[in-house]
């Protein structure tokens, strides 16, 4: 892990004491993830996972906390918070904020085949839909405004061809993305390592901590952008198309969306780039940093600027 809080048995015990979901029996740290720090949960009664948040504020994360459980009461395969003796799911541990969430089947994939992409095309419409009506917004805290912010922090890294290309870019969005394109609440880091298959099914979406409200078409551009490479970083054709005639069954995309299809992958691929090359370069301090490698998205972002796989009409 990136940031780690440690988690003693007697920290777990004095936590469960809180709520009514039986007796401690194990307690094993997640090596995974660089925003939080995450434990699995075992009970006598169930299975669960601990996440004590070392970025979010207590504040900002109701939100999070209460998409979870919308989507979940709204049958989406999705950690559910877990509320203690007084109906309270947000709590306390080790000077973190904490929640406790239900424990999902499945394990994720390295490498996805077409039925897997045909599978988290409908779950991720699915998930869209049930989302639309959950009341809370979050604009998105790594959206255009971010991006700028970000572009000017990591200026100084930057090879004069990836200045250059960075500063076209974000000219290019500035200009060329739609407003009027349908939104709601997103998933915006629905990688592979973000859903769970449980067999030939998808058994869960996990990680909702970079959830906003933004354009849907967005969130699908983000999905693509992961799902449906190859190891060389091009796109697979089938994958894609799978991935999207799923989505597309489930909620059909608009005449708008089609048209700003080619606008969003890049956008999904200049988002990641600029926040990879932010941690590369500016980790937080005293992080043990796990930074990605920002040049896949370099070159899949570059590569979208040529070509793009086409939305189903």
């Amino acid at each position: 892990m990136s940031v780690f809080t440690p988690v003693a048995t007697a920290d777990a015990k004095r936590l469960l004491s809180r709520y009514d979901i039986g007796e401690l029996r194990s307690l094993q740290g997640i090596a995974a993830g660089i925003e939080n720090t995450n434990y699995f949960l075992e009970t006598d009664r169930g299975r669960f996972v601990l996440t004590l948040f070392e970025k979010l504020t207590a504040s900002e994360l109701p939100f999070y906390i209460g998409l979870m459980t919308h989507l979940a009461q709204r049958g989406v395969r999705c950690p559910d918070p877990v509320v203690d003796r007084e109906g309270i799911a947000l709590t306390e541990l080790n000077g973190r904020p904490a929640c406790l969430v239900t424990r999902l089947a499945g394990a994720w994939v390295e490498l996805p085949q077409v039925e897997h992409c045909r599978e988290v095309g409908a779950a991720l419409a699915n998930m869209h839909l049930a989302g639309a009506d959950y009341s809370a917004q979050m604009p998105n805290p790594r959206g255009p405004a971010w991006w700028h912010e970000a572009a000017r922090s990591i200026d100084r890294f930057l090879t004069g061809e990836q200045r250059d290309l960075l500063t076209d870019e974000l000219a290019f969005q500035d200009a060329a993305r739609a407003s009027d394109l349908p939104r709601g609440l997103i998933h915006a880091d629905l990688f592979r390592d973000n859903v769970l298959f449980d067999g030939a099914v998808v058994g869960g979406l996990i990680d909702f901590y970079f959830a906003c409200t933004d354009a849907w078409l967005f969130d699908v551009a983000v999905t693509l952008n992961d799902w449906c490479l190859d190891e060389a970083g091009d796109v697979v054709g089938a994958r894609a198309l799978a991935l999207l005639d799923a989505y597309a069954a489930v909620r059909p995309f608009t005449a708008t969306e089609c048209a700003v299809w080619p606008v969003m992958l890049r956008a999904g691929a200049l988002r990641f780039w600029l926040s990879r090359l932010y941690d590369y370069h500016l980790p937080r301090p005293g992080e043990m940093t796990h930074a990605k490698d920002p040049a896949h998205f370099e070159r899949l972002l570059r590569k979208h600027r040529t070509a793009v796989p086409g939305l189903p009409e």
